[in-house]
Order: structure tokens, then C-alpha cells, then sequence
């Protein structure tokens, strides 16, 4: 039974909370990525970024030093895409995501042929991370494949993206490593990792509809459903009536609760369209920060919990462009904020 309803303002103070961006927390990096869900990095600088707006005290050093000492892993992972996670969080999610991931590769490379010896191609490059971590460029042009092989190829070889690559100090996170490896080998079992992946999700972004946590896992329908139907939850119902699913003393602050100013990095995944349910990007705004033009989003401020407008660096200050007027108060928050940011990176 669903206990209550929830208001659009009570869940984008439950995300807020969730995702550290109520109040600035001081916890262990891997900690911090596990509270979060972990962070969408295919932009190397958005880790450090979002977690300078989540931490006390982070510095820069801190993210490429739990890098360099493997608590932290930066590798491919839900809906295909680069994030950070902890050590500890790695294996279960590459458990949950990796069926789904190959069969969607397989069905789509299938058209083109692309499927054709893809076990063989992956036991190569196997071969050759077995001796060290190799830049992407060189595996490519040892094999002489092709893109679209490449990214078959992460599918039945559990790779990593090794330090100093990926990191602020070098952003192209190119160079790969065995995760075996690099962390030791998997010690558990895909329906461990997807009822891990469901509550991390839940944890740091609901309470969330079936909808939404499939958008964010790439999970089937059917496994998503043994995993949910495995797990304890809370249920509440949004205004319009849907479902809401929750972890049991996951926070759910009161509406009335303030939201300070915050900077969000590009591609942050607060704005993706699994969480649109808390408006935390009003919808008219949505196509300022994801347009055809520029796919990969704008970094973005948040004014009482919502999206207000843009940043950027320009000659070591941080420039902004509200997408309409604010009050006064906002301004100066807004203006205190980004004189921290430009402290920090100088």
C-alpha cells in the first residue's frame, strides 16, 4: 500500500538531500559516490567538479589520488557510459549492466554483421591488457578493428579506465586496464549486483517510479521486476497517482526546506530524464541544456533546487548567465558561490 503523496517540491528536496546538494557533507570519497549513485564522468573534470559541490574540504589531489589508489574506478557501466564508482560498488554494477548491455550490442550489431567473431577479438585484447594497460588508439590499430567493435569488445572484457587518464590533471580517459587486475576478481553473482544497483538507485535518487529506475540502470523489464519484487521498499504516489518506489530511512526532507545555490558540471545526472519527476530542470528550460548542437549539456546553477541558468570559466572566473532575471538574494549566493569555485580551481 502506498504510504502518502508525495508534491513535485517534496521529491526535488528528497533529491537534493540525497545527492548532497542540501548541505555539503564530509565523507570518504568512495562513500560520497556510494550516497550518490555514483557520478557520470565522460567528462573527466565533472567528478571533481560535483563532488567539490557536495564535500567539505575536497581538493583536487583527493579525487586522482583515490584513483591512483583504486578506491575509486572510473569505468563504463550504466546505460553505457562512463561514471565513477567505489571499489566496492564496481563489480556489482558491472554484474547487474553486463547482460543487458551485450544483448542490446549483439541485436544491434547483428544488422551490420558486426557480431562475427567478437569472442576472439576480446580474448585478444585480453591478451594484450594481461601485460599492462594499453591506450585505446593502440589496441585498435593492433586488432584493426573498428568502432563498433571496440564497443563489443568492453562487453565480454571487464575493463577499467586507468589513472592518469580520466583524471583533471589528463581528461581523456584512454587508457584501459583488466579490471581483474586492477581490483581482483568478481566475487558475486548478477541478481546480487542488480538488487545492489536498484537500492543504490533508489538511495540516491528517489523515491522513483519503475519508469524511472529502468531509465537509469538500462535494466529489462524483467529483471528489474525480480529485483524490485526481491527488495524491501516503501511505496508512495506522486500527484498524479503513480507509484513511487523507496529504500526504507532514505531522507525525505520537507518541502519547506531551503535549497542553497549550487554549481552542477556537464552531463550531471540530476538533469537526465530519469528525474524529471522533481523539476529539478523545469521543462522550459530543458532544451537551453540538452539541444542538438551541443548533446553533451552545459554545466548549470541551481537556484531553491532548480535549474536557473549557466556557467562557465572564462580566465579563471566563473561566468554566468541566468535564463531569467533573479532576486537579489540569489545573486549574491549565486556570486559567493562561484567566487569559492574560482578559489578552488585556482
Amino acid at each position: 500500500m502506498a504510504e502518502r503523496t508525495l508534491t513535485e517540491r517534496e521529491l526535488n528536496r528528497a533529491l537534493l538531500a540525497r545527492q548532497l546538494l542540501l548541505e555539503r557533507a564530509r565523507l570518504p570519497l568512495p562513500r560520497a559516490l556510494e550516497r550518490v549513485g555514483g557520478l557520470q564522468t565522460q567528462y573527466a573534470p565533472s567528478g571533481y567538479l560535483r563532488l567539490w559541490s557536495c564535500l567539505k574540504g575536497f581538493r583536487l589531489e583527493d579525487l586522482t589520488r583515490a584513483l591512483e589508489r583504486r578506491t575509486v574506478v572510473q569505468a563504463t557501466l550504466m546505460r553505457s557510459t562512463i561514471h565513477m564508482v567505489s571499489a566496492n560498488d564496481y563489480w556489482l554494477m558491472t554484474e547487474a549492466v553486463r547482460e543487458d548491455r551485450r544483448e542490446g550490442w549483439i541485436r544491434a550489431a547483428a544488422r551490420t554483421g558486426s557480431t562475427a567473431g567478437i569472442e576472439t577479438v576480446a580474448e585478444r585484447v585480453r591478451a594484450m591488457l594481461a601485460e599492462g594497460a594499453r591506450p585505446r588508439a593502440e589496441i585498435v590499430r593492433a586488432l584493426g578493428i573498428d568502432s563498433q567493435t571496440w564497443y563489443g569488445v568492453g562487453l565480454f572484457v571487464d575493463m577499467v579506465r586507468v589513472p592518469p587518464s580520466g583524471t583533471w590533471e589528463r581528461r581523456r580517459a584512454d587508457l584501459y586496464g583488466l579490471a581483474e587486475d586492477w581490483l581482483g576478481p568478481s566475487t558475486v553473482t548478477r541478481a546480487e549486483g542488480i538488487e545492489h544497483l536498484v537500492r543504490r538507485y533508489l538511495s540516491g535518487f528517489g523515491p522513483a517510479s519503475r519508469k524511472d529506475v529502468a531509465s537509469f540502470t538500462g535494466l529489462s523489464p524483467a529483471r528489474l521486476d525480480r529485483a524490485l519484487d526481491r527488495t524491501t521498499l516503501r511505496r508512495f504516489r506522486d500527484e498524479r497517482g503513480g507509484e513511487l518506489l523507496d529504500v526504507p530511512r532514505a531522507p525525505l526532507p520537507d518541502a519547506g526546506t531551503p535549497a542553497p545555490v549550487r554549481l552542477l558540471p556537464t552531463w550531471d545526472a540530476t538533469l537526465l530524464v530519469h528525474a524529471r519527476r522533481t523539476q529539478i530542470l523545469p521543462e522550459p528550460y530543458r532544451p537551453l541544456v540538452f539541444h542538438s548542437k551541443n548533446p553533451q549539456s552545459v554545466p548549470t546553477f541551481l537556484v531553491d533546487g532548480r535549474v536557473a541558468g549557466t556557467w562557465a570559466l572564462d580566465d579563471g572566473r566563473v561566468r554566468v548567465e541566468p535564463f531569467e532575471r533573479l532576486p537579489r538574494s540569489a545573486l549574491r549566493e549565486l556570486r559567493a558561490e562561484t567566487e569559492r569555485l574560482a578559489t578552488f580551481l585556482a
